[in-house]
């Protein structure tokens, strides 16, 4: 059964920095030599970020991981209840009629998490089904709309706010470590909601409603790249492990993962449409569009979410889905990508429905 996503919902920090902002404040700069100053000049020049959204930071200081988490819960609560009160407002639905919850992160930890405030402050009914996808890292949204859809296929009646919150800038890294640099270039702070029912059921807000519809979606693990992609717990907040070799690497393999996996639901390449890509970076977007031997027109969108709003991992995908379906140009089957630490790759097959 399909899953028609009927509201959208995206939220960022009011601390807007541009790209050239936050290389000043990169943790690197303070003790760089001028070479290694004109070397992180051309990393984050490069990045295709040219703005970014964070929570304001603490002004010196490496601070651990408790002192991280313990900014988390309440800035992450406030960018959920932002993008799940819009996403429901899309919906045009009341809270009281969510019969399910998912919350998606990877950039923070507590219990009671926020989903718990969430249902204090939206307000959501008390016996509300909760789930929670955690540590799953950029594609975590796409294993919170795998969820929903097995919910509705289940009960289709049932009615699913999923929301993804990440708080990314809470984990600049110092020192010389190339993963690092590279992520404090390209990761930002975000959260994006989506109001979800089955498509042909009885529930709230299912009755006709245009938008976007979620009828398939797999995944797999590129064979021997279980070490170039992690995220990692460590003392002073979470440590990224980014591999140069990732993007050769989905440039290889993608592909015929991606054919054998379309061929199975009736369909080609050439036959999708529109793409929805996890803006991870621009050589993550760029082995995508050689792999799948796409023009650059194709992932428009996602190189415009990376350039306004920065790498906000499992939340980005939904700004991109966001921007899709209020698109012109945008119509029939799309495919949306995400890639995680694994290295995994997670697909979701799309149709565009646009309102007459």
């Amino acid at each position: 059964m399909p899953l028609s996503l009927i509201g959208l919902g995206t939220a960022v920090p009011q601390r807007r920095i541009s790209q050239q902002e936050a290389l000043a404040l990169a943790p690197q700069m303070g003790n760089a030599s001028p070479r290694q100053q004109r070397l992180l000049e051309r990393i984050y020049q490069r990045s295709g970020v040219m703005h970014r959204h964070c929570i304001p930071l603490p002004d010196s200081g490496n601070p651990t991981t408790a002192e991280r988490m313990r900014r988390y819960q309440p800035a992450a609560l406030e960018l959920a209840l932002e993008a799940s009160r819009l996403a429901l407002k899309d919906a045009a639905i009341e809270a009281s009629a969510i019969t399910h919850l998912i919350t998606v992160s990877c950039t923070g930890f507590g219990a009671p998490g926020f989903d718990l405030a969430l249902i204090a402050n939206l307000p959501l009914a008390m016996n509300v089904a909760r789930t929670h996808v955690g540590f799953m890292g950029c594609h975590g949204a796409f294993n919170g709309l795998r969820v929903a859809r097995a919910f509705v296929e289940a009960d289709p009646s049932a009615c699913v706010l999923l929301c993804a919150v990440e708080l990314c800038s809470l984990h600049l890294q110092e020192g010389w470590n190339p993963d690092h640099i590279v992520a404090n270039a390209l990761f930002a702070d975000g959260a994006g909601a989506v109001v979800a029912v089955a498509a042909d059921g009885a529930g709230v807000g299912s009755t006709n409603k245009k938008g976007l519809q979620l009828v398939a979606s797999s995944s797999t693990v590129l064979p021997g790249t279980e070490d170039l992609m992690g995220w990692i717990i460590e003392d002073h907040g979470f440590s990224m492990v980014l591999s140069s070799k990732v993007p050769s690497r989905i440039a290889a393999q993608l592909r015929p993962w991606l054919e054998q996996w379309l061929a199975g639901l009736g369909l080609t390449l050439p036959e999708i449409e529109t793409w929805a890509v996890h803006p991870g970076g621009p050589r993550i977007l760029g082995a995508v569009q050689e792999s799948a031997g796409l023009q650059p027109a194709q992932i428009d969108l996602s190189t415009a979410v990376l350039r306004q709003f920065g790498n906000m991992s499992s939340a980005t995908i939904l700004f991109v889905l966001d921007r899709l379906r209020t698109s012109p140009d945008q119509n029939g089957p799309c495919l949306a990508l995400g890639f995680g630490p694994g290295l995994a790759v997670e697909a979701a097959l799309l149709m565009v429905q646009k309102a007459t």
